[in-house]
């Protein structure tokens, strides 16, 4: 029912989640991470492809994030590069698990938003437990 007389209906308080709390095939995620480092990915540009096209490529970079609990491979793309340098602490909203050889990825597409933390974290990333070094198999269960 739509809220009358121009009040706003209250905004729900988002659930953050940690890093070691993914799952393969999950959306929807809120989480505080830190930027333990970030590698750009080089762009490959098509053959036969003009050279202004080269331009418009998209940004993407590697980027291992994560808590004290984890820490995962989160594919940055174009103005989300800028925001996670290595030591950057980010938020971000309505992220997702993306399966990329056999193993999780995090991303956040056009539906979520990746920002800067107000302050930075004041945990240390645990590296040893890095999510996506986990392999996965896909079993198709019959009913």
């Amino acid at each position: 029912m739509a809220a009358q007389g121009g009040e706003k209906p209250a905004l729900r308080k988002p659930i953050f989640v940690k890093v070691d709390q993914l799952k393969p095939g999950t959306n929807g995620h809120n989480l505080l991470v830190k930027v333990v480092s970030a590698n750009p990915v080089p762009g490959r540009v098509r053959p036969g492809a003009p050279a202004s096209s080269s331009a418009r490529a998209p940004r993407i970079a590697e980027c291992v994030v994560g808590d004290e609990t984890g820490s995962i491979i989160f594919t940055a793309r174009n103005d989300q590069v800028d925001l996670l340098k290595a030591g950057a602490t980010a938020i971000m909203r309505n992220a997702k698990i993306d399966m990329f050889k056999s193993s999780m990825r995090l991303a956040v597409d056009k539906w979520g938003r990746v920002e800067a933390a107000p302050e930075p974290a004041s945990f240390t990333v645990n590296e040893d437990n890095n999510l996506s070094q986990v392999e996965y198999e896909l079993v198709n269960v019959a009913e």
